[in-house]
């Protein structure tokens, strides 16, 4: 269950980056998109925890400091650098540039938590830094400059989203977990999105979904109450779901397929396409990551050869 979690979240956030994009470019900022979305999540989380699990609302100062951690650095920066790679670069490309960020667990895993790491690990860096320089087509410099570096600190901010999320998983439900985290990341951009800007005409606008939809239009609002609820929610419930299943190397294993969905969702609605030697790239990224995942210990296994060594320990039973 928790590897479906995994895939059903990774498809409806493929799915979010051209939502994403024709949001931003029909007037939104990044940061004001940003904000509706976590307030969205939070609330959707807070009116399920009221009835399902109110002690949840309950948690120490410990905890408390963890938990907006998660949702500044994990949440809210995260969505904002990603907003500003999508509005400077093709989804495809932002989303590959961000999920590089789950070559970063490993790294810490290895030297900051001093887990076992096999060495395939360099194997792996080799791979995503040659496929992000194809896919970028460095030689040639057509990307934006601001683009790349708001994908790079994105991937940055994914590490800490799965290392963090991964042990708050651990101790209370994922619910909680989407609602402590949005609430922080919702009150970060309270104070910097300048929601107050926004023009409310723009919401009630028709919106046209661009691309090979641009017949298609929809009012503003009710695109954005679709990022935020099956965009935004429905995913980031489900990987927390997942988290709590499965550690963070597995689930960015399986979170890596979004920059798959995100290439063919893009391809499909906005029309935007990679040259042969680009898909190239990309496929050495993915490569990349996956070997850089499968380099970390898995949790479950050492658990279960732990326990079958003290169980030979202690010889047979009486």
């Amino acid at each position: 269950m928790g590897y479906l979690f995994a895939l059903v979240a990774s498809l409806l956030f493929g799915l979010n980056g051209s939502t994403t994009k024709v949001i931003v470019e029909a007037g939104l900022s990044p940061a004001q998109l940003t904000f509706a979305r976590v307030t969205i999540i939070a609330l959707l989380a807070g009116v399920l925890l009221l009835a399902t699990n109110r002690a949840a609302f309950r948690i120490d100062r410990s905890q408390l400091a963890v938990m907006a951690l998660l949702g500044v650095a994990g949440v809210a920066l995260i969505q904002w650098f990603y907003a500003v790679a999508i509005s400077l670069l093709p989804v495809g490309i932002a989303l590959m540039l961000e999920y590089s960020g789950v070559l970063l667990i490993a790294l810490v895993v290895r030297f900051v938590f001093k887990e076992k790491v096999k060495s395939r690990i360099w194997v792996a860096i080799v791979f995503v830094l040659i496929g992000m320089a194809i896919v970028a087509e460095v030689w040639a410099s057509r990307l934006s400059a601001p683009g790349v570096v708001a994908g790079i600190l994105a991937a940055i901010c994914l590490a800490v989203y799965f290392l963090v999320g991964e042990r708050q998983v651990a101790t209370t439900s994922p619910l909680a977990v989407a609602f402590w985290s949005m609430l922080f990341a919702s009150a970060f951009w309270l104070l910097f999105s300048a929601w107050w800007q926004i023009d409310p005409a723009i919401l009630t606008q028709q919106t046209s979904l661009g691309g090979n939809m641009g017949s298609v239009s929809f009012p503003l609002w009710g695109i954005l109450l679709w990022n935020g609820v099956f965009g935004s929610f429905a995913p980031y419930l489900l990987s927390y779901m997942a988290l709590g299943r499965l550690n963070a190397t597995a689930a960015g294993v399986v979170s890596a397929s979004e920059v798959i969905f995100a290439f063919a969702f893009a391809f499909l609605w906005l029309g935007e396409s990679l040259t042969g030697v680009q898909a190239a790239g990309a496929v050495l990224v993915l490569i990349g990551i996956v070997v850089a995942q499968t380099a970390r210990s898995n949790k479950a296994v050492d658990l279960d050869l732990a326990s079958q060594d003290l169980a030979l320990a202690k010889g047979p039973p009486d």
